[in-house]
């Protein structure tokens, strides 16, 4: 089968690899679509030590191939969305990819492959943030009170999930910081809530005024950084509450940055398959810590499916980058020269030239 790699630059080889094969619990996908994430060239950059060639596709959809042993929700020819587990071989930059059962969901035929290969990543690392790190109410036990909430870099693909998320737990208002992608934020939210849109591009001063402005100058006590980079952070705490803020972050940021009262917590999404493969998850009495966070992912990712499936949750806008993994690289690099707004790559493995039957 075609696989594409990932080099230092970012650079792409589609090469030539065997088929994998599944093991317990596991699923091969032939694989449609495959969206691309931020953290994909700075993988193949260097950003993890040791790795220096990689597949980092984690966003895939297609159908499934073969099953493994001890797998009972899925079967062969299912239409399927899969969260692919990060720095793991089999990755969804090829023909054929290896899914966990637990992070894999049903597609009804309306869903488009490219529509599910915008989820997994970008969405579990908004429910990590909301939920895990915030300890905000869930959808299905939604906020009975005003509860507002500070969404930073809110039309890229996890800001633009926290703010769905939010609004599916009643979470009002939502003061959305945006930039080019402004246009889009506005279709998510609901300003009878009490929800707005800022404009990062104002300057920072200005989008500190303009979120105390929006609150009414009341410190709110919970914040989703999406960017957590270019003094972000910095913002939000000129805002939050001193004493009880709460940031969630999706990048290390330096601590000097925070107040002390104001307690940041790292999405950290690379945790949350951390238990894939150990014997731990399949005995239904263990304890081990890790494993609350794998239930977890598997939990929100049937819970979006099923969002998808039946209307009430959408991808997020997606552009289909020509020439299938041979374009891989040249997207790569446009992720890393931040020239992409408000819209999720997505590769179609299908226009890969020379993949014959």
């Amino acid at each position: 089968m075609k696989e594409a790699l990932a080099y230092p630059g970012p650079k792409v080889d589609v090469v030539e690899s065997p088929i994998p094969t599944a093991g317990p619990f596991q699923i091969i996908v032939k694989v449609s679509c495959v969206g691309l994430n931020p953290k994909d060239w700075k993988v193949a950059d260097g950003a993890v030590p040791g790795v220096t060639h990689s597949n980092e596709g984690d966003d895939f959809a297609g159908v499934v191939h073969e099953i493994g042993q001890s797998v009972t929700e899925f079967k062969v020819s299912d239409r399927v969305g899969v969260f692919h587990k990060t720095l793991s071989p089999g990755g969804g930059w090829a023909q054929y990819a290896i899914a966990w059962e637990s992070m894999t969901f049903h597609l009804a035929d309306h869903v488009s492959f490219e529509e599910a290969a915008t989820i997994p990543l970008a969405a579990i690392t908004s429910c990590l943030g909301l939920y895990r790190r915030l300890s905000l109410p869930y959808p299905w036990d939604p906020c009975d009170k005003p509860q507002p909430i500070v969404v930073y870099g809110a039309a890229s693909a996890v800001g633009a999930y926290a703010v769905k998320l939010a609004v599916l737990s009643n979470i009002h208002p939502i003061i959305a910081v945006a930039g080019r992608g402004i246009d889009f934020v506005e279709t998510l939210i609901d300003r009878s809530r009490g929800d707005t849109i800022v404009d990062y591009r104002q300057g920072d001063n200005s989008v500190v005024e303009a979120i105390k402005t929006a609150l009414g100058n009341k410190e709110p006590e919970f914040a989703f950084d999406a960017v957590s980079e270019n003094g972000t952070v910095l913002n939000i705490s000129r805002v939050i509450n001193k004493t009880i803020g709460k940031i969630a972050v999706v990048l290390d940021t330096p601590s000097d940055l925070v107040p002390d009262g104001i307690s940041r917590n790292n999405t950290a999404v690379e945790t949350s398959q951390v238990d894939l493969g150990n014997n731990v998850l399949t005995w239904p009495n263990s304890k081990g810590q890790s494993v609350g966070i794998t239930h977890f992912t598997t939990v929100m990712l049937k819970f979006i499916g099923r969002g998808l499936n039946e209307g009430w949750f959408s991808a997020h806008p997606h552009e289909v980058v020509p020439g299938g993994l041979h374009g891989l690289e040249g997207a790569l690099t446009r992720l890393k020269n931040g020239s992409v707004s408000a819209t999720k790559l997505v590769v179609r493995i299908s226009d890969t030239d020379g993949l014959g039957n």
